[in-house]
């Protein structure tokens, strides 16, 4: 049971007879922070007092008046202001934790009454290059919520909506035509394919940053600088408000020209690496429009055309499997993997249905949709016939809708595509899905320790293998400390746990909304909120049954129940009860932080109960049963939550 949920659903009957919107109060029910104040807290008689013109005390005596939860909590109490706090009954609490000891597979969480029907949208890598750290995030934290999701009963499909056709095999195309090494393909498809597209993309940047970048940059500096002269130059008027402002608008301008010039130096420097480079130097110059050409194979494809559709059909599968190869790593595990080649045949027809509807008009020789709000038009065909980012997504919500009819669409993408959701869904709404919620569940950055994305020392992209086979590397170090591992496989697959493990709880355990800073060392911290430490927490309640030599299964039949002597008992069993609270949480708003949060906090209360109440050498044989079967829920309920985040545990470390 979600107590949470039941003690607002109380309070709701509560507050209804007086007269006013029930839902936000609601919200202002909440676990309590300090056990000196009951388990959960009620503050919503300040904001109702206030609205009724009442005191706030008097208003909380009105609720609790009518409140009804004698069969979950002890007598109300009012404090402060107008506070109500709530401490649950020790016998409903009892009750609870032995259903939940009794149901081994879910613990005690109720599955949804009302199941919906989600898609979930997330990686999406471009899979003529290998996955890098930008593809962590949405494939971690896209994971984790379908998990959570069909944990709580919903049906979720999963779709890897990959990019297998758009300008990156274009390059790769090009790059194959005039760059290949016919040896290093037929030996590594792969690494060649990696190797013609960035060389080809090097090229490209280098007569871009040229004829173009270069002396735009240069203008604009020169623009900016002069600028930024005269604000500098300006005198203090004395009116402190407009000096400020004053002040304000300087540092942004310095900040916007600092900016502008280090984006200058970065385009310098690639094309100084093209030039100090004979063999590059001399392909530039061989290749004068190679960005115009690398479209011009891509635009072949589209068309149909024989050569270049025999290379794409050649070079897909390679690809194709070497990101499988990180998602076997990952455990990640898809429903339906349907790229952007899936939808080719559809496309025409969305443009034609969206004319059709006069919701998509010529502006420039291109189709576009115009949306209220937006200023920019959804540009949904182009000027030259081409179609776009738009339209394949547009196809992809009809295709869905058809197919799988879901309530609810979610694409993990990066908060930077932000503007482009807006406007996908304004059409959708407008193309007839207005019922259908489509939600853009976003996230920040990777930053390095220097604050800026994280990259490797030279400044490209750090692959994703790469990243994860040095958490493996280090995390390996921590298992050879180990005196419990007896065998080089066993430290080799507890290390891949752990240094995997880091990886994604590192990610998840921050609001999905926020950039972070990658660290090695603080991720595969045997302490704080980190998944070293939920494993250890969980390989110590191991540690525990093994030396007192405890037959879990008999120990879990036997009977026995759980009582409290302890306070750090009855702590311990108050955050076991909130497991399904948390689940909740992410699933109302795609935030698996919250999960992890649990997941520390729950191992925050073990440790108490592990240093005041001793399990093995407890007073009586029945206090020692209860302990027992406390540290089991405590090990199923982190290694559930654990898995629920696609995190394995060990068994011992």
């Amino acid at each position: 049971m979600n107590l949470l949920r039941e003690i607002r659903a109380r309070f709701a009957s509560a507050l209804s007879p007086l007269g006013v919107e029930v839902q936000p109060l609601l919200e202002l029910i909440l676990p309590s922070k300090d056990a000196a104040f009951g388990d959960y807290q009620a503050n919503c008689a300040m904001p109702l007092g206030k609205r009724l013109g009442r005191k706030p005390r008097e208003v909380a005596e009105e609720i609790i008046a009518k409140l009804e939860v004698a069969d979950l909590c002890e007598p109300p109490e009012v404090a402060g202001p107008g506070f109500i706090n709530l401490r649950v009954r020790d016998d409903y609490l009892l009750e609870q934790l032995h259903t939940a000891s009794g149901d081994l597979e879910r613990l005690g969480v109720e599955s949804a009454e009302s199941p919906r029907t989600v898609v979930l949208d997330f990686s999406s890598p471009n899979v003529a290059k290998p996955m890098h750290v930008g593809h962590i995030r949405s494939t971690v934290i896209g994971d984790a919520l379908c998990r959570v999701l069909r944990f709580l009963g919903e049906q979720v499909i999963s779709d890897n909506h990959i990019g297998d056709w758009g300008a990156q095999f274009g390059m790769i195309i090009y790059g194959y035509k005039h760059f290949v090494d016919e040896a290093a393909l037929a030996e590594a498809t792969v690494p060649e394919l990696t190797r013609l597209y960035k060389l080809v993309n090097q090229l490209i940047e280098h007569h871009d940053a040229k004829l173009r970048g270069i002396p735009e940059l240069e203008a604009k500096i020169e623009d900016r600088a002069d600028a930024l002269a005269e604000l500098e130059s300006a005198e203090p008027t004395g009116d402190k408000k407009a000096d400020k402002q004053a002040a304000k608008k300087l540092k942004a301008a310095q900040t916007q020209l600092a900016g502008l010039r280090s984006e200058l130096t970065s385009l310098t420097q690639k094309v100084a690496e093209v030039e100090a480079d004979p063999r590059l130097s001399q392909l530039a110059a061989a290749h004068p429009n190679i960005g115009t050409d690398a479209i011009g194979e891509t635009a072949k494809l589209h068309a149909g055309n024989a050569e270049n559709q025999a290379l794409w059909e050649r070079f897909l599968p390679a690809c194709l499997a070497e990101i499988n190869a990180t998602y076997d790593r990952l455990g990640v595990t898809f429903d339906h993997t349907l790229g952007e080649s899936f939808y080719q045949p559809l496309l025409a027809g969305v443009v034609e249905d969206l004319t059709e509807k006069g919701l998509a008009t010529e502006s420039d020789g291109a189709m576009c949709v115009f949306t209220e709000g937006h200023a920019a038009p959804f540009i949904v065909r182009k000027k030259d016939g081409a179609f776009l980012y738009a339209t394949t997504d547009l196809a992809t919500i009809k295709y869905r809708m058809q197919e799988w009819k879901p309530d609810a669409l979610l694409y993990v993408v990066d908060h930077r595509q932000g503007q482009h959701f807006d406007q996908l869904f304004a059409t959708a709404r407008l193309w007839g899905y207005e019922d259908l919620e489509l939600q853009h569940v976003a996230f920040g950055t990777v930053m390095g320790e220097d604050g800026r994305p994280y990259k490797t020392r030279s400044g490209a992209s750090v692959g994703l293998m790469g990243l994860l086979d040095e958490a493996v590397d280090r995390a390996r170090a921590i298992a050879d400390k180990s005196e419990v591992l007896a065998s080089d496989d066993e430290r080799q697959e507890v290390a891949e746990r752990i240094g995997i493990g880091a990886i994604k709880y590192a990610d998840l355990s921050h609001n999905r909304t926020s950039d972070y800073v990658f660290s090695y060392d603080k991720m595969l911290a045997m302490n704080g909120n980190t998944a070293a430490y939920m494993q250890y927490s969980c390989a110590r309640v191991r540690g525990i049954f093994a030396k007192g030599d405890v037959d879990v299964e008999e120990l879990r039949a036997s009977g026995a129940k759980i009582v409290f002597s302890e306070p750090a008992e009855r702590a311990l069993g108050i955050a076991l009860l909130r497991f399904s609270e948390a689940l909740e949480r992410v699933a109302s708003d795609y935030r698996p932080n919250h999960l992890t949060a649990y997941l520390f906090e729950l191992a925050s209360r073990y440790s108490e109960f592990f240093v005041n109440c001793p399990v093995l050498k407890a007073e009586t044989e029945e206090l020692k049963q209860s302990r027992l079967l406390l540290c089991d829920l405590v090990a199923r309920t982190i290694e559930c939550g654990l898995g629920l985040l696609g995190i394995r545990t060990v068994e011992r470390m």
